[in-house]
């Protein structure tokens, strides 16, 4: 049965973890079909995707009955060679980063638990929605290691470094509500999934060459480059869009709806 399904409707992917049974727990055939539909959606016509999961919780996480396979092996062996990515990331990593790396925006719609794997996956996206009493928690110390699946690019792009620190340290839970707070979680919803789909359908109303090129500008903006880089790539993207056949009438016409009329 696959882990994963992807159903696309109206320039909408919706993508679910399907594995309910095991809280979506993370192994072998979910990571390979998370990659795969994060593959999907990126060869599709969808605008915006909307990451969930089935049954009782988001994703709990690593399924340690799997993690028997790698004894006797050199990690390194298993975690250094960059096969995914355009070998930037290793099969673990790919898992988060394929999403962030979409051109189109990524909103996750998060219940009950979401812990370590699932937290990392989770921030894959642009926008996180989770709903009241929800646990959220960095688990990988529990077990004596480190988050290694993209936690450590995506985390500090969202909360503070000591805020950071608390969650790798103790590996605790911390409630939606928490994490909102600290900007973990965007926003809290009673019924996350039908928060991120109305969201989606906006998003998926708007401008699709507009979007992409406004998640462009914001990756390079938040990467850190000096300001005139961003500065001169605010105008060659706004340049490319305002150069497309009929634009300038479309935004005149939007313009003209909006502006008072003096007399």
């Amino acid at each position: 049965m696959s882990r994963v399904s992807v159903i696309i409707e109206n320039h909408i992917a919706q993508v679910r973890l399907t594995r309910a049974d095991k809280m979506n727990a993370v192994d072998q055939e979910m990571i390979d079909a998370i990659i795969t539909a994060g593959q999907e959606v990126a060869a599709s016509d969808a605008r915006v995707a909307v990451l969930s999961g089935e049954g009782k919780g988001f994703c709990a996480g690593i399924d340690v009955s799997g993690l028997s396979a790698m004894i006797g092996k050199d990690p390194a062996d298993l975690l250094m060679p960059r096969t995914h990515g355009e070998g930037t990331t290793n099969q673990w990593q790919e898992v988060a980063m394929i999403w962030h790396r979409l051109q189109i925006p990524v909103i996750a719609a998060l219940h009950g638990v979401v812990y370590g794997a699932g937290l990392q996956l989770a921030l894959g996206a642009d926008i996180r929605i989770a709903a009241p009493g929800t646990k959220l928690a960095v688990m990988e110390m529990k077990w004596g290691i480190v988050p290694d699946m993209g936690g450590m690019v995506l985390l500090p792009r969202l909360v503070r470094s000591d805020v950071l620190r608390r969650l790798t340290y103790t590996a605790e839970p911390v409630s939606s509500e928490q994490a909102e707070r600290w900007g973990l979680v965007t926003e809290l919803a009673d019924d996350p999934l039908a928060a991120a789909n109305a969201l989606a359908q906006t998003i998926a109303g708007k401008s699709p060459s507009a979007i992409v090129a406004a998640k462009r500008l914001i990756a390079l903006a938040e990467s850190g480059v000096p300001a005139q880089d961003v500065l001169n790539a605010e105008s060659r993207e706004q340049a490319d869009l305002m150069g497309k056949p009929h634009q300038m009438e479309v935004v005149a016409a939007e313009f003209g709806k909006r502006m008072p009329v003096f007399k």
